[in-house]
């Protein structure tokens, strides 16, 4: 399957930027994921994720996005969130995302920046493919997030999640058998 919805990625002075251009969805979410735990290792406190041209966002995307603000939370961080518009704002809160990122914060430090980051970005391609099963690991694991961020994520993604947990318990047991997500 080919991903058609880039991610840009940039390491600036006090943070490093994660830009959604298209649909953020489990096709591109492991590019977020890599370059987000990257960072992190490193040492980086502030992730800016960049929504402005994201049209949309899928509970795969949305479950890495808590995943790595949970793990920046653990290390003294914090994500931050640009231009998330409507749409995307209410998709986070419907899931009661908002409590773990900042959304569009005031006097952040990359506030009058935005333009210029966006000039030095770089497109970020994901060593995961989809329909592997690492691949199907990480849809599990970015659910199984969303589920512990918030209670009443059990009952939309307990089926999905059972279902994924089978597929990797499958796939353990039959080592030739590639994932379906």
């Amino acid at each position: 399957m080919v991903n058609d919805c880039p991610i840009k990625v940039g390491k600036f002075e006090g943070f490093s930027w994660i830009r959604c251009e298209g649909k953020g969805s489990f096709l591109n979410s492991p590019a977020v994921k890599e370059y987000g735990e990257a960072r992190i290792q490193a040492g980086e406190s502030v992730l800016v994720i960049d929504l402005g041209d994201c049209t949309g966002m899928d509970s795969t995307f949305m479950g890495t996005l808590a995943g790595l603000s949970s793990k920046l939370s653990r290390k003294g961080g914090r994500m931050e969130v640009a231009n998330p518009g409507e749409k995307n704002r209410n998709s986070l809160e419907d899931l009661g995302l908002d409590f773990l990122m900042e959304i569009e914060p005031k006097d952040a430090v990359w506030e009058d920046l935005e333009e210029k980051v966006r000039d030095f970005l770089k497109r970020k391609v994901a060593g995961m493919k989809a329909g592997t099963v690492l691949h199907t690991r990480h849809v599990l694991e970015a659910h199984e997030i969303l589920v512990k961020a918030n209670e009443g994520n059990k009952e939309k993604f307990s089926g999905l999640v059972k279902l994924l947990t089978e597929e990797v318990a499958e796939s353990a047991e039959n080592p030739g058998r590639a994932g379906t997500r």
